[in-house]
């Protein structure tokens, strides 16, 4: 939601701190001079803030101002990614290069900054295999570890039909 911008006639105080164009300081003057400087220029006078006395106003288009505003809220309110959690789910007959695919997919969202939780449903038969299954995962940890400093979150651990696991990725320290 854009702050509304008060400007020109919609300003109450009178009298007004001034900062021109170019950012330098004009010091407190007359709304009324202030409104004719702006329109000298053929530019707009905007209230920067209300929060001080005399208020801040500064000379500057209207809808130059309006944009920068819009776009600073925006990048404000951009989603952080830091711990979303992504899912990438490994078959019990999963092959080798399989694995690789899914390490690149694991490697992709741990640069956008999340987590990732690793799935192994078994089905049917597959459920007398667990040892069998719990290999599988330990070959896609150990080819991960040899590309990625990961940090095991939540331990691999029996779940319902299958295993699961979170893993994220050890940030390097500076």
């Amino acid at each position: 939601m854009q702050k509304r911008i008060i400007s020109n006639n919609n300003i109450r105080a009178k009298e007004v701190r001034l900062i021109g164009e170019k950012g330098e300081q004009l010091g407190v003057v007359s709304k009324e001079d202030a409104m004719r400087k702006a329109w000298e220029a053929k530019l707009d006078l905007i209230q920067v803030t209300d929060k001080v006395d005399p208020p801040i106003c500064k000379l500057i288009d209207y809808g130059k101002y309006a944009y920068q505003q819009g776009k600073k809220e925006r990048k404000q309110t951009k989603p952080n990614r830091s711990g979303e959690l992504k899912s990438i789910r490994l078959r019990f007959g999963i092959s080798d290069h399989d694995i690789e695919t899914r390490i690149k997919q694991a490697q992709k969202f741990f640069k956008q900054g999340a987590k990732v939780e690793v799935n192994m449903v078994l089905k049917g038969r597959e459920n007398a295999l667990f040892d069998f299954a719990k290999k599988k995962i330990d070959k896609f940890l150990e080819i991960i570890k040899q590309t990625t400093e990961i940090k095991i979150e939540k331990p691999l651990k029996r779940q319902g039909k299958g295993f699961v696991m979170i893993i994220t990725q050890v940030k390097a320290s500076k």
